[in-house]
């Protein structure tokens, strides 16, 4: 039986695709004989649509390239700076991320090249790494292939090339959102306010600005293609070409995508828990639906072996997800009959999917070996509330704000720009008529195979369901962590824009209020295109004149001590020295000098995690012995001390390093809000400075300046008075 229903599904899916490849021709010959229009006139009038929409894609796309190209040059300089003083813009993880790429370049070939970064032992001491598995270095690869195998080398610096991917990355992100509104709503006006959108709300919109080598700057680009192919993946009566270009486009976006960021595989699942909703209630054809799911299961296995047997894609909740799915299909293909029976067992259907889901998940993890974050499980246990600690790290990744709750100035500037009082209308329009569709299902009347204008039911279209879906799930997420906004507001800007300029969505909101003084479909289709117009003017006029003296303000970014330290490094240190200090500092130190440090700023290990921990003591209250024995165990020859973190006043008290240093050692006990300190030693970054005994037994200062105190910890200890 199963092997049949199948069958009939494959067959069923063929003579659709070839009925609506033989009726689309038919009704549009048919309709234009009635408006007095040839076949000809039509087709000359559909290409020179599709070729203006094409056009303003991909000119907005190159535009916003070439806007963050400059708007970084105004920023920094870049131009006029020595090497040295641009590698210093990079911070904390770009930092290690960029070296990488400057190590592979350095590398004899690419093969000794990638060589050494499987097997790291050159950047964190006493520690070998698999630096691509762990730091997922495959953007890197890449750039230093395109980049020798290209010629580069005697035309651009590599460091032009790498941002340079990375900008034209970000006009493809902004291309795709272009495309996807304008598939939703059939009109490339959409898509033009979906890039204004998206531009003037670029600090909530993309981290470019302050992380370019990150790791999200190179994936999100890849998943907006795959949203884009699997929105015109989900649209009824596509013909056989156009289907097929869409599936292939989001199966190599969706390996691409899970290849270039290790969090990949969490932001597939959202995905695939929104596809199981849209397929639940039996607004999407399942066929379709099953096809995506064999693209992850695909992609996971892909991505597996090449990611050097990667455990986390196999624990990772989207494998569960899937397999559930899979597995429970024979029974969600019984259950379409109409009967009540049928509908009370979509019910059960819901809940033995996520009862499978999590016994798989459970049934993995105690079977394969795995470090899948288990910091990160037990950060949401605290940020929940359903647990309390005082460890150093889950307290220190509490305080940071990219998991603080979202700050009302986030909703000010969405809704100055008038963003988010457009898109919540333009949700809830969506919302209600989905709505709807859902009751009538379950009262077992089936969808229309072909959704006019005057129906007034855009809720019944699945790529809009999936997108309702979708985004209100990452909306939830937004809600509970502010550096989710940046996961979410892309697609706001998408959805407002597609509500705003579509006549369908105008015409569901008058169907219900019954419009009788006006004639509804005219006035749908005024209102879609003046409604946009007046606000992609009054975008214009306020927002344009700030972009415009953003990119002729010449702003300034120098850091004369950290040159001056990285400088003395490459000078003075011994090639064989060990430096330890805040992660965010060694990261800059092993780009800018290349020497060997003791931690990074990196949060998917363990070992690195306790780490840093442990090097962070520098700040805390503790003897001098305590903290040479603690550096002596990671073979750290020289240590800085930096002045910001040790005399560190920031705007909440208990969010320092040193207050959670304190905390985290129990030198401070805090009891019904007032603080009780019982410290047997002062703060060491302070009483170092000092140079008395017993400090200057265990270290020597060499250098300092306005911000960094450096000192070589002595091999052999003098103890003198």
């Amino acid at each position: 039986k199963m092997s049949s229903g199948a069958a009939d599904l494959r067959q069923r899916r063929k003579q659709n695709c070839t009925e609506s490849d033989k009726m689309a021709p038919e009704e549009r010959n048919k309709e234009n004989s009635k408006l007095g229009r040839s076949p000809k006139y039509m087709l000359i009038q559909r290409f020179a649509k599709l070729f203006f929409g094409c056009l303003a894609a991909v000119t907005s796309g190159m535009m916003y390239a070439v806007y963050l190209s400059t708007y970084h040059e105004r920023k920094f300089w870049f131009s006029s700076r020595q090497e040295l003083e641009r590698e210093i813009t990079f911070q904390g993880d770009s930092a290690i991320y960029y070296s990488f790429y400057k190590e592979l370049l350095k590398a004899p070939s690419f093969e000794r090249g990638v060589y050494e970064l499987t097997h790291n032992n050159k950047t964190i001491s006493l520690k070998t790494i698999n630096a691509v598995q762990q730091m997922t270095l495959y953007p890197e690869l890449i750039a230093s292939v395109l980049y020798q195998a290209s010629g580069s080398e005697e035309v651009i610096e590599p460091v032009y090339f790498y941002i340079g991917i990375v900008f034209g990355l970000q006009g493809i992100y902004v291309t795709a959102l272009f495309v996807t509104s304008w598939v939703m709503s059939g009109t490339w006006l959409a898509g033009m306010l979906t890039v204004a959108w998206f531009i003037i709300n670029r600090t909530d919109t993309t981290r470019i600005d302050y992380s370019i080598p990150s790791r999200e700057n190179w994936a999100l680009p890849y998943f907006a293609c795959q949203v884009a192919a699997l929105t015109g993946y989900l649209k009824k009566n596509l013909n056989c070409s156009a289907e097929k270009f869409c599936y292939l486009l989001v199966s190599a976006s969706t390996y691409t995508f899970m290849m270039m960021w290790e969090y990949s595989h969490y932001l597939l699942f959202v995905q695939a828990v929104s596809l199981f909703l849209l397929d639940s209630f039996a607004l999407a054809q399942t066929e379709k639906v099953h096809e995506v799911y064999k693209i992850y299961l695909f992609s996971l296995f892909l991505g597996y072996l090449l990611q050097f047997e990667n455990s986390a894609l196999l624990v990772s909740p989207l494998l569960s997800l899937v397999a559930a799915l899979m597995l429970s299909k024979c029974l969600q293909m019984s259950m379409k009959k109409g009967t009540f029976m049928s509908r009370l067992l979509k019910i059960m259907y819901i809940y033995l999917v996520l009862t499978i889901t999590l016994t798989l998940n459970f049934l993995l993890k105690m079977f394969v070996p795995h470090k899948e974050n288990e910091h990160l499980l037990k950060f949401l246990e605290v940020k929940l509330g359903l647990n309390t600690t005082k460890n150093f790290t889950m307290n220190w990744l509490l305080c940071q704000e990219s998991l603080q709750a979202p700050s009302q100035d986030f909703f000010l500037r969405l809704t100055q720009s008038s963003l988010l009082p457009f898109y919540i209308l333009v949700l809830i329009i969506c919302l209600f008529s989905v709505t709807q569709v859902i009751f009538r299902r379950i009262c077992g009347e089936p969808l229309k195979e072909t959704v006019k204008l005057e129906d007034g039911r855009i809720g019944e279209r699945p790529e809009i369901v999936y997108h309702v879906i979708h985004t209100i799930l990452l909306g939830s997420l937004a809600m509970c962590l502010e550096g989710m906004k940046y996961l979410w507001t892309p697609y706001v800007c998408m959805l407002a824009a597609f509500g705003v300029c579509s006549p369908e969505l105008w015409m569901t909101l008058f169907k219900w209020l019954r419009l009788k003084a006006v004639h509804p479909i005219l006035l749908a289709l005024i209102l879609s295109m003046a409604v946009p117009t007046i606000i992609g003017f009054s975008l214009w006029k306020e927002f344009f004149p700030r972009i415009m003296s953003e990119l002729s303000e010449l702003q300034e970014f120098y850091d004369p001590d950290t040159v001056e330290l990285m400088t003395w490094i490459k000078r003075q240190a011994p090639v064989a020295a060990v430096f330890a200090g805040s992660p965010q500092l060694m990261g800059v130190i092993k780009l800018c000098t290349g020497w060997m440090v003791s931690s990074l700023p990196l949060y998917n290990d363990d070992d690195l995690l306790k780490r840093n921990e442990n090097i962070y003591q520098i700040y805390s209250k503790r003897s001098a012995e305590d903290i040479y024995k603690i550096l002596t165990s990671y073979k750290a020859n020289f240590l800085i001390i930096e002045d910001s973190i040790c005399n560190e006043v920031g705007p909440v008290r208990g969010c320092r390093v040193k207050d959670l240093l304190d905390i985290a050692n129990g030198h401070v006990v805090c009891e019904e809000g007032d603080s009780y300190a019982y410290p047997k030693y002062g703060r060491f970054c302070h009483e170092i400075k000092m140079n008395y005994s017993p400090y200057v037994n265990y270290f020597t200062r060499v250098y300092w300046n306005r911000s960094y105190f450096v000192y070589r910890i002595n091999t052999v200890i003098s103890f003198q008075s």
